[in-house]
């Protein structure tokens, strides 16, 4: 019985385990070197193969030629150069044409008539070669029509051996012609054996360059490995020099950019945590120390300690709300954006704004037209621009919402007439925690507004405060028309 093993987990994709055979241990440098070899010996066997074949093809052509051009000639020969006269002898002929017929090195003419031997030219091989069984053997296979058979022998090498039979009404003959292809081969073989020792030779020099050249190249992603090695979840600060401008540099260039995102996501998380902690240990310590001082007999102190701490415990929640906000920011479906009527959306932004105090609520302008964007998220971004108002006017004071939609560019705006942002303050209050000047009774955390800048940079906009007309603070929304669709969030 086989029992198979089971899984656990619900979502985690595979991971191939990391290849553990014979190249996993070669460097890449030797795997460039190795395959420009290869590459190179494969092409330098071919040319030579293609060489060599080319080569005994011209030989055979040449060698046909050759042949084709004794037997025109000797077909050319009919009259006795002597005598003038038609020749009646085929001994006769066949020894005029070996008397004026000089052949060459690799060449040999002989001459048969009446199935006898009459004469040959002057040759190297001599009347060896034509007391070869081989020989003898091509000759009575084409005495009757004639032709051209190849022998091999060890002695003599590839001969080509044809026969021209030659008749008239007296006797009969036949011219033979022998070429001796040994030489030719010989050379071509001489020509072969140099063109290897030089290929090895090249072979070796392009080997070395290559290895030379391979290493220069991979230089830069040695460096982006010690680097990389180097860098820690506490020191993100380290970047790989940048050389040149080829594919490696781009590869480079990349990793930076990543490392300093990597370093900016780490130190905001490090700052994010560092201001939480700092934010939660005030409601913490002033929890601990009312619960430390507690009269646990006395029903009135009891009371108003759990007033108290209900109260601490609401500032808390709201505390942590804000920064699970400000968390989810950075998630990639964080926002859903779908198509808004800006018309709609305008005048219900203030209806729900009414409520968050006793102001005279205004609207200034009415976009006509449809975004794309989360109406939510929006909702949200301008319902706590229209609770910081409430928080820096006084009742009876002017509190508008507005919006515009021009050049693809929407345009949402809180405007109030209470004292205005100070110039020195227009940056801050936008970071988390950052705060400008505080009236009295405000318990905010200084998250209000970095939510609402988070909102507006997911979207693909921003945010800005400038002065009102009349006095006061304006801050604005700028989104795009087309937020971007947001990717699944993978599950864990």
């Amino acid at each position: 019985m086989t029992t198979r093993g089971t899984t656990t987990g619900t979502t985690t994709d595979a991971v191939r385990a990391p290849r553990n055979g014979p190249l996993a241990q070669v460097s890449v440098r030797t795997r460039i070197t190795v395959v420009i070899s290869l590459l190179t010996a494969i092409a330098m066997a071919g040319a030579g193969g293609l060489v060599y074949a080319l080569e005994s093809a011209r030989i055979e052509r040449a060698v046909n030629e050759q042949i084709d051009q004794e037997i025109a000639e000797f077909r050319e020969l009919r009259v006795d150069p002597n005598t003038g006269d038609p020749f009646d002898d085929v001994g006769r002929r066949l020894n005029v044409f070996l008397t004026r017929n000089v052949p060459d090195d690799d060449e040999m003419l002989v001459s048969y008539v009446a199935g006898q031997f009459i004469e040959r030219s002057a040759n190297r091989y001599g009347q060896d070669f034509l007391d070869d069984p081989a020989y003898q053997g091509a000759v009575e296979a084409g005495a009757t029509d004639g032709g051209t058979e190849v022998i091999e022998s060890d002695r003599y090498g590839e001969v080509w051996v044809t026969v021209v039979p030659v008749r008239n009404a007296q006797s009969s003959g036949a011219l033979i012609l022998v070429n001796f292809l040994a030489d030719e081969h010989e050379e071509l073989e001489r020509t072969l054996r140099t063109y290897a020792l030089v290929a090895l030779l090249s072979l070796g020099l392009i080997a070395t360059i290559a290895g030379f050249q391979s290493g220069r190249l991979l230089a830069p992603l040695r460096v982006l490995e010690e680097t990389a090695r180097d860098i820690t979840t506490t020191d993100l600060s380290r970047r790989i020099p940048e050389q040149g401008n080829d594919d490696i540099t781009a590869l480079t260039r990349t990793i930076n950019l990543m490392l300093e995102r990597l370093d900016s996501g780490f130190s905001d998380q490090r700052r994010f945590l560092d201001d939480a902690g700092h934010e939660l240990k005030t409601p913490l310590t002033v929890l601990r120390g009312h619960l430390e001082l507690l009269d646990p007999d006395d029903p009135d102190e009891v009371r108003e300690t759990r007033d108290l701490l209900l109260a601490e415990s609401d500032r808390m929640s709201r505390l942590v709300g804000d920064l699970i906000v400000l968390a989810k920011t950075r998630r990639p479906d964080f926002l859903a954006p779908v198509p808004v009527d800006v018309a709609a959306l305008t005048p219900t932004l203030l209806a729900t704004a009414r409520g968050l105090g006793d102001r005279d609520w205004q609207l200034d302008a009415v976009a006509d037209g449809t975004v794309t964007v989360d109406e939510q998220r929006i909702t949200q971004a301008v319902l706590q621009l229209a609770d910081n108002a409430v928080k820096h006017t006084d009742p009876g004071d002017t509190i508008a919402i507005g919006s515009s939609l021009a050049d693809g560019t929407l345009r949402l705006w809180v405007r109030d007439t209470g004292p205005g942002v100070p110039q020195r303050h227009r940056a801050a209050i936008f970071e988390r925690f950052g705060r400008g000047d505080v009236r009295a009774g405000d318990e905010g955390f200084g998250l209000g507004l970095s939510i609402v800048r988070a909102i507006a940079e997911a979207h693909g906009g921003s945010v800005t405060v400038g002065d009102a007309d009349p006095p006061g603070a304006r801050f604005e929304l700028v989104l795009p028309t087309h937020a971007e669709e947001a990717s699944p969030w993978p599950r864990s």
